[in-house]
């Protein structure tokens, strides 16, 4: 009875100790990775700042959104009344016009209404009530990328409805070492937030259900990794020619 309970007692330390053996490890491992992969922390939340603060989150999309200038957008400028100040401007990267006469004007940000109002404000120092039209001649076209394992990866017009599958198919397709049950979108929210979604293109198109076949917005990045086994086929051996002829 006595080496019983000696039995009971000493198997009743053994795992005392190997509790806090494991809690001691679990807080060692926490403490050493406390931030985490990104992309995985941002695959298990669903979004995640991809390198920057996180912030609150985005409001709401707005419709019916006018399109604000950008850097090297190209505009005509037509002056009804005096067509000799007719001219064609490019913003600069600072956001800046310079117009005949007047210099400098700071246009980057806003709508092709506001910059009209802003210049005929500016003109009418000079002149005696302009009145100017404004003709988006070029500007930057919506696009996506598409990155990793894809036929031909790079950057792509975003023209009309475009879906994942079918950004897929503009760039070619996917390699054979493509990991296509985990098709990566990672979308800009604003500047220091950033969202990633998971999706399984291999499950999408054999269940032939395009629930998970979600629209693009411009600015988008498709990004398709490796599969595991392209990855190790490097270092499994292979048999030479001479062993393949020794064999009966």
């Amino acid at each position: 009875m006595v080496l019983k309970s000696k039995v009971h007692s000493l198997a009743f330390v053994i795992c005392l100790v190997g509790a806090a053996v494991s809690a001691s490890f679990a807080r060692d491992q926490k403490s050493a990775s406390p931030q985490g992969d990104p992309v995985i922390n941002a695959l298990n939340r669903g979004v995640d700042d991809i390198g920057g603060t996180k912030v609150n989150a985005p409001t709401l999309e707005r419709r019916g959104v006018r399109y604000e200038i950008q850097n090297s957008d190209v505009l005509d400028l037509q002056f009804e009344f005096t067509p000799d100040f007719n001219q064609t401007v490019t913003v600069q990267p600072d956001g800046f016009v310079t117009l005949k006469e007047i210099g400098d004007l700071q246009v980057q940000g806003q709508t092709l209404p506001q910059i009209r109002d802003q210049i005929e404000r500016a003109y009418g120092k000079i002149l005696a009530k302009p009145v100017v039209t404004i003709y988006l001649k070029d500007f930057n076209k919506p696009y996506f990328l598409a990155i990793g394992q894809f036929a031909r990866p790079g950057k792509y017009d975003l023209r009309g409805a475009t879906t994942v599958s079918a950004a897929v198919a503009m760039a070619g397709g996917l390699t054979q070492e493509a990991k296509h049950s985990q098709v990566l979108l990672f979308r800009r929210v604003n500047d220091s937030w950033s969202s990633v979604t998971k999706i399984d293109l291999k499950h999408m198109l054999k269940s032939r259900n395009l629930s998970e076949d979600v629209d693009l917005h411009p600015g988008d990045m498709l990004y398709i990794p490796q599969n595991t086994i392209s990855k190790v086929k490097a270092f499994i051996p292979s048999p030479s020619i001479g062993t393949m002829a020794a064999i009966p």
